[in-house]
């Protein structure tokens, strides 16, 4: 899937310090997630309903 179009954002609670932060883009049917400080490094297309699921997942760690 091309994602040189996605728009992604980084969460509002990222500092600016150069943390280890990801930034997410919300695509068609998948969403996009790659490393705020490598954006052309990769990233990881997962569907929207595995993605709701990592993140209930690591709520509950």
């Amino acid at each position: 899937m091309d994602v040189t179009r996605a728009t992604w954002r980084k969460s509002s609670r990222s500092s600016g310090n150069g943390g280890a932060c990801v930034e997410l883009a919300g695509l068609s049917r998948v969403v996009g997630i790659r490393d705020s400080k490598d954006p052309n490094g990769g990233n990881i297309l997962m569907s929207r309903e595995d993605f709701r699921r990592l993140t209930e997942t690591l709520k509950n760690l």
